[in-house]
């Protein structure tokens, strides 16, 4: 998923739910350095303990050594066991799932036209825009690819339309509705995601498509059929009952993916939201998935963060952004022909690389 957002699970919008992903990076760093401190800390003790004459201490000093490490790191899990829960309780609440007297009607979105009005984004009071004002219409039933290098703010802009950070300023409309008005669950479940990170439940196959149980086993074995899963399940012998473990990591990446897909396909979402969908697939699935897009949401308005840039090239348009800016949004061919378009530079060097890393 891109430089700011990941996914994990949740009931409200296709099982999902996105967190930074830039914490995830962020984690490594830290993980990192604290295996060189720690190596250097090993280092220096193993150094001194062969360095030091023999019986430098004695077996009483030695063991109130081992007893008071021992106490400090027990009084540190006990503190932390306190801490934990008192942060979370300090944590800021989600708007209402439901706002009764402000709901859209059961069709909404009808026609998914999306209006981006001087949407400004920051995820801490007093923290630096993320976002800086953009301005954008998305028409309805126009495929959209959102570009940008990383850092830029792209799945920031799709984390605001699912309202996983309010925005500072500014507002996004979905057919004439501020998304703000209304509740969470009836925002989030309009929408269809598939994520760059596929998330699968512990469970059955069925509960993985269809969680809330809300569709029919012929509706289901038809989604099956077109996302291509149909020969994989065949296999498992035990058709919609087949096995899911944690994670499902009984399943490809490709497969895990084609779940997410089904999911979208049974909402029937009028808008579709791809995160950087096909960066951890085959290229075979990745053929599937876009095919499958292609002929099932022809009419709807699908939004694509691009992590390989053809998956962009037959876009009606193309927004780019940069450091949470809008720097063009056109149509991609016209974007390519200007010399100092962001788009043009961004095909350059992907292409480059393409070329670079091929076998000579």
């Amino acid at each position: 998923m891109d430089d700011d957002f990941r996914q994990t699970q949740t009931a409200d919008f296709g099982g999902l739910l996105l967190i930074p992903a830039d914490s995830g990076r962020a984690n490594e760093w830290l993980v990192q350095w604290i295996e060189i401190i720690c190596a250097a800390v090993f280092a220096s003790a193993a150094l001194c303990m062969v360095l030091l004459p023999p019986r430098s201490f004695s077996s009483g000093e030695h063991s109130n050594v081992v007893l008071g490490t021992m106490t400090i790191c027990g009084i540190a899990n006990d503190i932390i066991s306190v801490e934990r829960p008192y942060q979370y309780v300090h944590i800021p609440s989600e708007a209402p799932q439901v706002i009764e007297g402000s709901r859209p009607t059961a069709d909404w979105p009808a026609v998914g036209k999306v209006e981006i009005q001087d949407l400004q984004v920051r995820y801490r009071p007093n923290a630096p825009l993320v976002l800086c004002g953009i301005n954008c219409t998305f028409e309805g039933g126009h495929k959209i690819g959102i570009v940008g290098r990383t850092g830029s703010g792209k799945t920031t802009l799709i984390s605001a339309l699912f309202r996983l950070v309010e925005p500072a300023a500014g507002k996004i409309t979905v057919d004439g509705i501020d998304i703000s008005e209304i509740g969470l669950h009836d925002l989030r479940s309009r929408f269809g995601i598939i994520p760059q990170d596929p998330t699968l439940f512990n469970g059955t196959v069925r509960y993985n498509l269809d969680p809330l149980s809300q569709y029919s086993d012929q509706e289901i074995w038809e989604v099956i059929g077109k996302c291509q899963l149909q020969e994989a399940l065949e296999e498992k012998e035990k058709g919609l009952e087949a096995l899911v473990v944690e994670d499902g990591s009984n399943w490809s990446v490709g497969q895990r993916q084609l779940f997410c897909l089904g999911r979208v396909l049974l909402r029937k979402s009028r808008i579709l939201v791809l995160d950087e969908a096909t960066a951890s697939i085959d290229n075979a699935t990745d053929m599937i998935l876009q095919k499958t897009i292609r002929t099932e949401f022809a009419d709807c308005t699908v939004i694509i963060v691009a992590h390989r840039i053809p998956t962009v090239m037959d876009c009606t348009m193309v927004l780019a952004i940069s450091d949470g800016k809008v720097m063009e949004y056109d149509k991609p061919m016209n974007l390519k022909k200007r010399e100092d378009s962001l788009f043009g530079q961004l095909v350059k060097e992907y292409w480059s690389r393409s070329e670079s890393t091929e076998p000579h």
